[in-house]
């Protein structure tokens, strides 16, 4: 048995982590068996990082920026070093970036730029739930990130079970009701529409519609998380729920982690247009975000805003050539490790199971037991590899038996070694229960 790990986590039964201390969980798992194989995180390829080149731009959004605001290259150069405006510098070549590759019709003034997504989805909680009854609703399981948020501000959220995404709408209907009932005001949903994390699912235009009818009749603002929305690998595009938004209900989230890389730390928030006095605020939305932001990271860093800003100069305010590059590979990786799964687990079809997402970076595994906090431990360390289970991401057991797979950084060689290698780990978990049940 694997030493227990020590983290000081609240948990049910001590099976799951609280969602606060996942990440310090998979942390300590990792740092305590380095050797293991981790398809835990979904961190994006080091192989598709040009940081040299995009650093060597950098000069072109300088010359770009005097030229368009009367200032010298030196000037400008100091101003890079300096403190900005809060609600961020390059929002002009964000806007039209995401004109091209999402058809989201907006102005830089609609935009807030943030230290990573992750700002952006905090500072918006923290302005849209601002009364005692406030909840967010959420898929179940969700990304950690919004959990995280909601937490540290104090506001509860509300899950509600969907295993098929065309059900969604009716879920949602059925959660909100019951969450009024009980006398909570819903005021968010958060919502990962296209390639899902954890679940990698994507959510079809019918019921993108319906949810934003919805919500638009009911007071709740959309947050439509974005981080994978660009790299499909099959399939017809879906449009972005801003861009079918004709309410005033979808604020847009987006990042470069995904698509540049995640050390530039720049994301942001559109806000559509009309969408303006907050209930009891007296300020529009974006003056609210940019309030509190201002408390919190005060501005972006313009230096690292420079260098997306330099790279979408030379890509004509597109990604696509860019993302393109990870598309080949990451449908790559992602066939690589279907192709592992189906020899790995040949025989055991009628017992563990898989999807095949159209894109993003996660597939998830049903298995025939209950994989927990312990069975993390357990399997890294005496077989070598590091997945996560479903349940890390839920607020129920009814995902205690799945897992989520990332294929997005592994290589090539590393999928087939440790889809090998979690195969080894559930076979021997089924013979052990196979014994002991007939020994019983």
């Amino acid at each position: 048995m694997p030493t227990k790990l020590r983290t000081g986590l609240q948990e049910d039964g001590g099976r799951h982590p609280s969602p606060l201390n996942v990440m310090n969980f998979l942390n300590e798992v990792a740092e305590r068996y380095p050797v293991a194989i981790s398809f835990a995180s979904g961190r994006p390829t080091e192989a598709l990082f040009d940081i040299q080149s995009w650093l060597a731009l950098l000069p072109e959004y300088v010359i770009y920026h005097a030229e368009r605001s009367g200032r010298s290259t030196a000037e400008t150069y100091a101003l890079l070093a300096q403190y900005g405006r809060t609600n961020g510098l390059i929002n002009e070549l964000i806007a039209k970036q995401i004109g091209c590759d999402h058809s989201i019709n907006c102005t830089p003034a609609q935009i807030i730029v943030t230290s990573g997504c992750q700002e952006a989805i905090n500072i918006l909680v923290a302005s849209l739930c601002d009364g005692p009854t406030d909840v967010i609703m959420v898929r179940d399981p969700c990304y950690i990130g919004i959990t995280g948020a909601a937490k540290l501000n104090h506001v509860d959220l509300v899950p509600f079970l969907c295993d098929d995404v065309e059900q969604l709408p009716d879920a949602l209907y059925d959660s909100v009701k019951r969450a009024r009932l009980a006398g909570k005001r819903p005021r968010v949903l958060y919502l990962v529409p296209d390639f899902d994390n954890p679940t990698g699912s994507v959510l079809s235009r019918q019921a993108r519609e319906a949810v934003i009818e919805f919500c638009s009749k009911e007071g709740i603002f959309i947050l439509e998380d974005n981080p994978y929305g660009l790299f499909r690998y099959e399939g017809e595009n879906v449009p972005a729920m801003y861009a079918l938004d004709r309410l005033g209900t979808v604020i847009f989230l987006g990042t470069y982690s995904k698509t540049l890389c995640p050390t530039l730390r720049i994301g942001y928030a559109v806000v559509p247009d009309g969408l303006s006095r907050q209930s009891g605020i007296g300020v529009t939305l974006l003056d609210r975000l940019s309030q509190i932001k201002s408390f919190g990271t005060v501005n972006t860093s313009q230096i690292t805003q420079a260098i997306v800003g330099a790279v979408l100069l030379r890509e004509g305010c597109s990604l696509h050539r860019i993302v393109g590059k990870g598309i080949a590979l990451y449908r790559h990786q992602r066939d690589i490790m279907l192709a592992n799964l189906v020899h790995a687990f040949n025989g055991l079809e009628d017992h563990v199971k898989w999807n095949a997402p159209a894109g993003g970076f996660f597939l998830c595994v049903e298995l025939p037991f209950d994989f927990g906090r312990d069975e993390v431990a357990r399997c890294a360390e005496q077989f070598g590899v590091l997945v996560m289970p479903l349940s890390f991401f839920s607020f129920g057991t009814h995902q205690r038996r799945r897992v989520r797979l990332a294929f997005s950084y592994a290589s090539e060689e590393k999928i087939a070694d440790g889809i090998a290698r979690f195969a080894a780990y559930v076979r021997y978990r089924l013979i052990n229960e196979r014994n002991t049940s007939m020994s019983s």
